[in-house]
This record gives C-alpha cells, structure tokens and sequence, in this order.
C-alpha cells in the first residue's frame, strides 16, 4: 500500500485461532502485517487495511526514529547511551569505555562488528541470569539461544529450551533481568496464571516498573541498527 507517498510492504498471515482480522505495524521493518482467519480471502484482508490507513499513518508516525550503528550514533548498552566511535588503528575489537562504544577495524565493517558485539553482550548478560533462576526452581535448561525476534522478547518450550532476543541488552538492566526470569518461571507453568505470576515475583519481587517500562519502550529497541 501507499500512504503519503510512502511504499509500505503489506503482509498477510492466516490463522486458524483468529476469529477477527487483527492488524499491526512491524517496528523493525516499517511494514503492516495484517492477520485473518483462516479461508477469509486475500482482498477482503486488504479491503481492511485500506480502510485503517488513518491508523496505520498514525502508528507510523509515532515510531521513534531509527538509529543506525553508524560513527557518532548513540546507542544504549544495558540502558546507558554509548556513542560509537570508531578506532580504526586498534586491536582490541568492539569495547565499551568512559561512555563510548569502541569498534576497531575497517569503516565498513562497524556495522556489523557493533551489531555481533550486541549480540554477543546480550547472551553474556542473559545466561548467567538464567541459569541461577532455572537452578534455585530446579530446572535444567536444555538449550539457551539470542536470536532477532519481532513479537516476542522471550520464548520457552516444555523441554526447557529458551530463547531471547538479542535487544534486551540494549534496554535497562532491570528490563532484562524481568524477561529472563518470566522465561525461566515458564519452565514450570507454561501458561499465564496466578501461579506463574507468583513464581515471577518470587524470582523477581520488583517486576512491576521493568514490565511498564517494556510496554512504554520496547518498540524503541527495534529501531537501534
């Protein structure tokens, strides 16, 4: 679809469980992803999402500017704003140091070095984290992976393999230690009731001002490279 001018991809998803078209705006990659029940046709989805372009420019208007990882970009580590700064004659890698994101080698390749250190960073920061959380339930984790995930911040199966995305580590420290102990309190109660609450907050009694703060911001931490 077209909105101002602008070429937005539109994505079309089918679900069995859906009873209604539902209707979203992807934060990574400034498109619209529109869900139908299943057998509903393709042109009754976009007849829908046409009819709430009113809707989809406000929500595009209210995403926070991107932030590439670029020489001079501030980006937040654990939620303390870095500047990256290149150091191009250094051997050191990627490091962090007095406020500023250091990344060694090549112009071309800081992207991709400040992108591998984020990832890198968030697995060291979650692991740990998770594994003293899974010990005092006693639960053995069965695999832990970082990956790029768009819909959820965490994910845990009944056989106890978790995964996280890798933009936790750039929210506040407390925001990722709150996601990591929801994942883990799933290796106990797959599901959302008063008894995984509870284990929630027996891992992390100060859950409360983390969770708003996700709600509040996490869209941002999709718009960082």
């Amino acid at each position: 679809m077209v909105i101002d001018g602008r070429t937005l991809p539109v994505t079309v998803k089918t679900s069995a469980v859906s009873r209604r078209i539902s209707l979203r705006v992807d934060a990574m990659t400034d498109s619209v992803v529109v869900v139908v029940p299943t057998g509903l046709p393709a042109r009754e989805a976009m007849r829908f999402v046409h009819e709430k372009t009113d809707w989809i420019r406000a929500r595009l208007g209210a995403l926070p500017p991107r932030v590439p990882f670029a020489a001079g970009a501030e980006v937040p580590v654990l939620g303390a704003l870095h500047t990256i700064t290149p150091a191009p004659e250094a051997r050191r890698g990627v490091w962090t140091e007095d406020g500023r994101l250091h990344v060694s080698g090549l112009p071309e390749h800081l992207p991709r070095r400040v992108g591998d250190y984020l990832k890198r960073r968030a697995k060291e920061e979650i692991a740990p984290r998770a594994f003293a959380y899974a010990q005092r339930l006693d639960r053995r984790i069965s695999s832990l992976s970082v990956r790029d995930t768009r819909s959820r911040w965490g994910s845990c199966t009944s056989d106890g393999a978790l995964s996280f995305s890798w933009r936790l580590v750039l929210a506040p420290e407390a925001v990722l230690d709150y996601v990591v102990a929801h994942e883990v309190a799933h290796m106990v109660e797959l599901n959302h009731s008063g008894r995984f609450w509870n284990l929630v907050t027996d891992l992390m009694p100060d859950n409360a001002r983390p969770r708003h703060w996700l709600k509040q911001h996490g869209t941002s931490l999709h718009r960082y490279g």
